[in-house]
């Protein structure tokens, strides 16, 4: 079964956005996986169809309602056991582990917050998985999303023309990935490593594993705390 992104929101017309281009654009023409969107609005009472309230306690922006959100949920989530996800600021952060698991499931419900955040009530009884893309703020949950479900398609089996390509970049070996350099020989001035072109791939593995090692160690040294580097 195709994997399979379902996303709740208040602007679908943002979607599929750069995800309807190049491999992940193919890979949906395909069928390689599916994207549908859910109108959080249309599960509203009101002839306003209000979406929003004040929070609780008094303080600026609004909440999006319990209820509509809730409605929403269980329609798209009916007799439908894939993680549901909320795409927020204090979620856990997303990384290529969790990403792997994604590609490896049938897909994901993912709700894209807006205004001041969700209901904790929905978070609780909805077990909404809170996911972070990184210690910023968005104006909603819609970039967030769109990048989750790009990091899990690109490694969907048949997505990528070269499977060995996403084996050595970042993240993947908990290293940061190392340099790349392609002809010219010499760009202004500065050539290329003599050891990439050296024939030697014994040697090539070893630059390339002591440069991962030291860029990780120099812009990234948290993810060496579960793996020693080698001398």
């Amino acid at each position: 079964m195709a994997f399979r992104a379902t996303v709740l929101t208040l602007y679908p017309e943002m979607f599929p956005g750069f995800l309807g281009q190049s491999l992940s654009g193919k890979a949906l023409a395909r069928g390689d996986w599916a994207l549908d969107c859910v109108q959080i609005r249309d599960f509203t009472t009101d002839r306003h169809r209000t979406v929003d309230d004040t929070p609780a306690g008094g303080g600026a922006g609004m909440v999006l309602k319990p209820d509509v959100l809730a409605k929403a949920i269980d329609h798209a989530s009916a007799g439908d056991d894939r993680p549901r996800l909320l795409m927020s600021p204090r979620g856990k952060p997303l990384t290529q582990k969790r990403v792997r698991e994604l590609a490896a499931g049938e897909g994901a419900i993912i709700v894209c917050g807006r205004f001041e955040g969700v209901d904790q009530r929905v978070i609780d009884g909805r077990q909404l998985e809170e996911v972070s893309i990184g210690d910023y703020i968005l104006s909603g949950g819609e970039p967030a999303a769109m990048i989750l479900i790009d990091a899990v398609v690109r490694i969907l089996p048949g997505v990528m023309g070269n499977a060995l390509s996403g084996e050595h970049e970042s993240f993947e070996g908990g290293l940061l990935e190392h340099p790349h350099y392609t002809r010219p020989q010499v760009f202004e001035g500065r050539e290329i490593p003599g050891v990439l072109t050296s024939g030697n791939h014994a040697a090539i593995d070893r630059w390339r594993r002591e440069e991962a090692e030291k860029l990780t160690l120099e812009r990234r040294p948290d993810l060496l705390s579960d793996q020693p580097v080698k001398k």
